[in-house]
């Protein structure tokens, strides 16, 4: 039964990867705006909470493993300094970073940034899956975020969901995880 709850979202996100849109920046701008951050190897699930119902509305991931990189499935953060490729954003400097969680936290929404440090091959395992994962269609955010993690080291007991706050709390549950909130009012 367990693999029947994988496979049917996994199914269902591959059936509706039609209604997902293609973008492809060019490779000029995907190396013009690579950024390599001096911290650790890291991991964090950017989930996006609604602040009068408690709902999960977003989730994504922040990888540092070669590059620092957004993982923003299905996601409509768009900035200049950040090509995308399917989903997969470049350039994460601290600058881009923080005007990709001040999009998402307003006065309705706030960002919970859960973080876990890696090794460089879970970091890179990560980056390598996301990169290559393809555009994802609207309402599979958490589907995608967790398909992912579940195929990484240390983070196998995150079940395919299809609900950010839920990925958030499992995540929650890994040993190491530091987290940070970021709310907003404009």
């Amino acid at each position: 039964m367990s693999s029947l709850r994988t496979f049917v979202p996994v199914l269902l996100l591959f059936v509706l990867s039609a209604c997902a849109q293609s973008v492809w920046a060019p490779d000029e701008a995907v190396s013009r705006a690579a950024y390599v951050d001096n911290g650790p190897p890291s991991i964090s699930l950017v989930t996006v909470i609604n602040n009068r119902s408690g709902a999960g509305g977003h989730s994504a991931l922040v990888i540092n493993a070669e590059q620092r990189v957004v993982f923003d499935p299905a996601g409509n953060f768009k900035y200049k300094r950040a090509p995308e490729r399917n989903d997969f954003l470049y350039g994460m400097n601290p600058q881009v970073l923080r005007a990709y969680y001040g999009f998402h936290a307003r006065k309705a929404w706030h960002v919970v940034i859960q973080t876990k440090v890696v090794s460089p091959e879970v970091a890179q395992k990560a980056y390598d899956l996301a990169k290559n994962y393809g555009a994802v269609a609207p309402g599979f955010c958490a589907v995608s975020t967790t398909t992912i993690l579940r195929q990484l080291p240390g983070f196998e007991s995150i079940p395919v969901s299809f609900s950010p706050k839920q990925t958030m709390k499992r995540f929650a549950k890994l040993p190491g995880v530091e987290p940070r909130t970021i709310y907003e009012n404009d």
